[in-house]
């Protein structure tokens, strides 16, 4: 289930809509619409990347919002915009998947910190050792 790479012309034929995280998603594709034409644009799917302005490039719209993503698409050049879609299963599993590696992150931070403030911690120990002159160590 890979994320699929559309290029639609205006009109695009389908009507956006934003979640509670600011993703935009489809809500519905008008049935005779320049992406019905296509065969690849479902309703749920979401957009996950839009045409820059110019050129070839795209950007991310996770989490951007809906207003972004149409001024995005109203301002672009030329006849045609490329749009990002994954459907919305993926969507969510990605998204749990992230929650995931945001919590295995957390836990390694902390973790490091935790090692971080026990060396330090000897560290400081070792120092008192050597102003009290009752350090042992090979220098």
């Amino acid at each position: 289930n890979e994320d699929r790479v559309v290029e639609l012309k205006r009109p695009l034929g389908v009507v956006l809509s934003e979640d509670d995280n600011g993703n935009v998603f489809v809500e519905t594709v008008a049935p005779r619409g320049n992406a019905a034409r296509t065969g690849k644009v479902k309703e749920g799917d979401i957009v996950t990347m839009c045409s820059a302005t110019f050129g070839d490039q795209m950007w991310s719209t996770r989490g951007v919002g809906l207003t972004r993503v149409l001024a995005a698409i109203r301002v672009r050049a030329g006849p045609t915009v490329s749009l990002v879609f994954e459907d919305a299963v993926e969507g969510k599993r990605k998204a749990s998947m992230t929650t995931k590696q945001a919590k295995a992150m957390e836990e390694a931070r902390i973790a490091a910190q935790k090692k971080k403030d026990s060396l330090l911690s000897e560290l400081e120990k070792d120092e008192e050792k050597l102003k009290k002159g009752k350090f042992l160590g090979l220098f």
